[in-house]
């Protein structure tokens, strides 16, 4: 189905990973990977990761990422396909989730369900920037940079956007 129809599977895969997307795109970057990269073979690892970065450069929301893979995949027409398979079911699930959460506000079981996938969500995440992180590592200046920007945005409060800007003067000058 993914040779013949892409924009198709496009839309079939964006679908799926909309419902899951508990906690946004990052939660289910493996799976998107997944698909992407090893089941139907529309980007390469570093490409999936430089659209990632791009996506996470770039002002507004972090599903920025299903448009850049739409458009590689199938140009205008495939960026607004998965942009729309993405946003569509999970606004709606949203919208209807949103009511009854509201409603059951003081219920002893939402408590319960949000102290449940809070740890999910924060595991997901985490799993998304190994995956970054394994595919970036192509040179010991990548894992060094990698490395020493996790830690001073850990351990620091010092603003991801000096990591970007040293990102990419590293990557102006050679060294990742």
């Amino acid at each position: 189905m993914q040779d013949d129809n892409p924009l198709g599977a496009l839309a079939l895969n964006f679908l799926i990973l909309s419902l899951l997307a508990v906690g946004g795109a990052t939660a289910v970057l493996p799976e998107m990977h997944r698909q992407v990269v090893e089941t139907a073979g529309w980007m390469t690892d570093a490409e999936f990761a430089r659209a990632f970065a791009v996506a996470q450069a770039a002002p507004g929301p972090n599903i920025l990422v299903v448009t850049l893979i739409g458009w590689h995949v199938a140009g205008v027409t495939g960026a607004l396909v998965a942009t729309f398979a993405m946003c569509a079911p999970a606004s709606i699930l949203a919208y209807v989730v949103g009511g009854v959460w509201h409603r059951f506000r003081h219920a002893k079981w939402r408590r319960a369900i949000q102290v449940g996938l809070m740890p999910m969500t924060v595991g997901l995440v985490a799993a998304g920037g190994f995956l970054l992180a394994e595919a970036t590592a192509r040179s010991y200046g990548a894992v060094a940079l990698t490395l020493s920007s996790m830690a001073i945005l850990l351990f620091t409060r010092i603003s991801p956007l000096w990591m970007l800007a040293a990102g990419a003067a590293a990557g102006m000058l050679g060294l990742a």
